[in-house]
Formats: C-alpha cells, structure tokens, sequence
C-alpha cells in the first residue's frame, strides 16, 4: 500500500498584534517560500508572492483558524500538507 503524500511546512510568527487584528509572517514548504498576514477579525488571509500560493493557503489558513490563539510572535510552529510539493 503506498503511502500518502505530504509536505511538512516550517511557519514563523514575525508580528502578532492584537489592537490591528493581524498576523504577519513567513511559511516556507519545499523550496517555496511566502510572506503571509492573517487579518484574524475579517477572517483574510493574504500569500506573498503569488508563485506557488494555491499550493498553500488553504492549509495555512486551516492551520490558523485551528491554532490562532496558541501562536505568538518569534515562535515557529510546523504542520502537514496533504500534498508532495
């Protein structure tokens, strides 16, 4: 039985500020590498550059809907992809 495909991502909290209501920071999966700000009131997730983006907001913004109040500026955190990049 082959196994299922999957792409660890490395995610680091470069901002959290609560009075904005955003979160800036940095998801890298495989060789890609994007900048992303969660604007957590709205529920708007923004993926910088647009190269490869489809590839993982979704997972991103899963990841931070389920996570938001445990993540803090300076931490990196890692969760999996469904996917092989």
């Amino acid at each position: 039985m082959r196994s299922k495909p999957e792409t660890i991502a490395n995610l680091s909290i470069n901002e959290y500020c609560f009075s904005k209501k955003q979160i800036h920071g940095v998801v890298e999966a495989s060789q890609f590498k994007w900048n992303f700000t969660w604007f957590f009131q709205k529920g708007l997730l923004t993926v910088n550059p647009p190269l490869g983006r489809a590839l993982i907001e979704d997972a991103l913004l899963r990841f931070l809907l389920k996570k938001d109040y445990e993540l803090e500026a300076g931490n990196e955190y890692k969760f999996t992809i469904s996917a092989k990049f």
